[in-house]
């Protein structure tokens, strides 16, 4: 057996000048295409903001954008080092079919991201009431959207579940109506009382002027007559209106002289 290392050592520059310089091509195109790549992005995405593009679909666009250049930059540099492309490409998709179906939830989440980027039912900002989570859209993810409620509580709600179920919008219209409903006594005036309450409603400050406030007699119950105040406000100042027309409307009555009764029970005795 010939164990010359002369042998070795010839094999190995032979080696070394046949693949050396195709490495040493294929890590500086590596440094360079993922600086390159970074470069691209940014570039990308301050031509999105000079566009005013929308705020929720520009980090889609651009995370999917240089993912794309990424994949092709390292298919590009793996193709250099002599290894067939071809071959690897259909490796990969064997591989992604393969990932596609295990991690099928993932992927629905992920489609339901890009269908609510598509038709945009939501965006950043937007006060909405989905799965019973009201709260603002913080930002929309790929695969989860993050809502953040009033009560400062962070809600993750999967893509594919907001995607399919029902989303209130509060945000879309920029009039909201504020459902209030009132009781006073069966021996108050009603014209008085329908007095204070729009006098209330005119005179909060975050009610809009010139759409209301409606107040109807709604309904004779067994210790009041109840009344429906609908007064409209923008709808980041829902409850605000909401607090200060339950605290304001009380002030007012009792001003007016004007009940708010409890439930009573008239009983009556009979002699035999």
């Amino acid at each position: 057996m010939n164990l010359d290392p002369q042998i070795y050592l010839n094999k190995a520059v032979e080696l070394v000048m046949a693949y050396g310089p195709k490495v040493v091509l294929a890590i500086i195109t590596l440094f360079l295409g993922t600086w390159g790549v970074g470069v691209i992005g940014k570039i990308f995405d301050r031509a999105l903001s000079k566009m005013n593009f929308d705020d929720t679909l520009q980090p889609y666009l651009v995370g999917i954008s240089t993912m794309l250049l990424k994949v092709i930059l390292y298919i590009s540099v793996i193709g250099m080092l002599g290894v067939q492309t071809t071959s690897l490409i259909a490796v990969l998709g064997a591989a992604g079919l393969a990932v596609g179906l295990a991690l099928q939830g993932s992927l629905g989440n992920f489609a339901g991201g890009v269908l609510i980027l598509i038709f945009k039912p939501i965006k950043k900002g937007d006060l909405i009431e989905t799965g019973g989570v009201t709260g603002v859209v913080e930002s929309i993810q790929p695969f989860v959207t993050v809502i953040l409620s009033p009560d400062n509580i962070v809600h993750y709600i999967p893509n594919g579940e907001l995607s399919s179920g029902t989303i209130k919008n509060y945000s879309i219209n920029q009039e909201r109506r504020v459902d209030l409903t009132f009781g006073i006594g069966y021996g108050d005036c009603i014209d008085q009382a329908k007095e204070v309450f729009t006098k209330v409603a005119k005179a909060c400050p975050n009610v809009i002027q010139g759409l209301g406030p409606d107040v109807y007699v709604s309904g004779l119950g067994d210790s009041s007559v109840d009344f429906a105040v609908r007064p409209y406000c923008k709808p980041e100042h829902y409850w605000d209106v909401f607090f200060y027309m339950h605290e304001n409307v009380k002030k007012e009555l009792d001003k007016a002289g004007i009940s708010i009764p409890f439930p009573q029970r008239d009983i009556h005795l009979h002699n035999q």
